[in-house]
């Protein structure tokens, strides 16, 4: 059977529009820095309302999930690679900024996907 990129560029499209609950750890923002070839992983911490929303634990706020916001990170973590900042922040940091498993594996995808774009030069956005 042959790989058609545009079918599974439709499966990770499809897949994206699914709902996913918010990890209670806090959320990440990923980014590169072509100059320095590194990929950036900025932490901030939120709180999860009864209706499964993220909410800013200063202000008590909705956190839009588009959009731009006013917010200060906890913690940076960059790497020049997916797996040094796996490292970095699921095996270094203690106790683990990330707490539950699909959230992890969301940043696992990501990173890869920041690498190989740092990689071949083509633009990268979060998913």
């Amino acid at each position: 059977m042959d790989l058609v990129v545009e079918d599974l560029a439709a499966i990770d499209h499809k897949l994206s529009q699914r709902h996913i609950a918010l990890d209670p750890g806090g959320y990440f923002i990923i980014y590169l820095d072509r100059e320095e070839g590194l990929i950036y992983a900025k932490h901030f911490t939120n709180v999860i309302d009864d209706r499964g929303l993220a909410v800013d634990p200063e202000t008590g706020k909705v956190i839009p999930a588009r959009g731009k916001v006013e917010r200060t990170n906890t913690t940076i973590f960059s790497g020049r690679t997916a797996k040094e900042l796996c490292v970095k922040i699921f095996e270094e940091t203690q106790p683990c900024l990330v707490t539950q498993l699909d959230h992890a594996a969301y940043l696992g995808r990501e990173f890869i996907r920041a690498e190989m774009a740092l990689v071949t030069g083509q633009e990268y956005v979060q998913d």
